[in-house]
């Protein structure tokens, strides 16, 4: 059906007259009959009851009408969305996250975006950092916060922040009177760590730190998720080592404190597919990269 059959029925319909109809249209009025004649035929139905002095719809043509208003409506609002599509503010973004990058710049990067551009919407999924690299590979996530890259065709970064380590106790061990402490104080402590195979550089930075300073922990319990190492250490199962950020979780049983020695820092970087020619992707880069330059870290 042709849609300016469409305008032509609702002008008539509006004005109940058709030679107004035909004014509001720009075209004379036998013209403006045709169309209408031939949409009924279209139809099937008659959708005007007319004589010399009236012209009022019938039943079908009020039917009609209504239709006739929600498809042009349907219609204006395909026209915005696909044009707001190729302009980058509606679609569909997926993000991974470490659960440890859950706070500060990653928090303000997602605040501001979904303040710019409400219409877009945001899927976040909670991965380690090994996750987030498979999935990047595989085109399941558009852009990843994590803990470690690698060189690899399609996908670039850029880091967000460096951080140090802290210690997390339970809250009445000894150490935890402590303003601070020394990791080699840690040397005979039960540890709960993240597993190597769920992220090796992570794993490994924890072990290096501490054979730095005399020693490798003994890890008696492993936990993927922060949160879980820190409910763990709650629970008086050992001690552990985390990025600084972890501390914002702030559970009751536990206290962070920040080692004498300096730390080795940890990473947080976004990663993000290059091969994916994605207005959407692109609006939410500009936003990471306005937000990271303003705090002033390292690109």
């Amino acid at each position: 059906m042709d849609l300016r059959k469409i305008h032509y029925f609702i002008a008539v319909a509006e004005e109940l007259h058709f030679n107004r109809a035909a004014e509001k249209l720009n075209m004379t009025q036998p013209p403006l009959s045709q169309q209408i004649q031939a949409l009924e035929e279209e139809l099937g139905v008659k959708l005007f009851e007319r004589n010399k002095r009236t012209v009022r719809l019938t039943a079908a043509g009020s039917v009609f009408w209504e239709e006739a208003q929600l498809i042009l409506s349907q219609l204006e609002r395909s026209i915005k969305i696909t044009q707001m599509a190729g302009q980058g503010i509606v679609g569909h973004i997926i993000i991974g996250f470490v659960d440890s990058a859950a706070d500060g710049i990653m928090v303000d990067m997602l605040s501001l975006f979904r303040e710019r551009f409400p219409n877009i919407q945001l899927t976040l999924r909670e991965m380690t950092s090994a996750q987030q690299w498979q999935a990047l590979h595989d085109g399941t996530i558009h852009i990843g916060f994590l803990r470690f890259i690698e060189p690899a065709k399609h996908i670039d970064f850029r880091a967000l922040a460096k951080e140090s380590l802290v210690a997390v106790l339970p809250k009445h061990h000894p150490l935890a009177e402590l303003p601070a402490l020394s990791v080699c104080s840690l040397k005979d402590e039960p540890f709960i760590l993240f597993p190597r195979h769920f992220g090796a550089p992570f794993h490994d930075l924890i072990i290096g730190f501490c054979a730095q300073h005399g020693f490798y922990p003994n890890v008696m319990q492993e936990a993927v998720q922060m949160y879980t190492i820190v409910n763990l250490v709650a629970a008086n199962l050992g001690v552990s080592i985390v990025p600084s950020s972890v501390s914002v979780f702030q559970r009751s049983g536990v206290v962070f404190r920040p080692f004498e020695e300096s730390t080795p820092p940890v990473p947080l970087y976004a990663a993000w597919r290059t091969d994916l020619n994605e207005n959407v992707l692109s609006k939410f880069l500009d936003t990471v990269n306005e937000v990271a330059n303003s705090k002033h870290h390292p690109s």
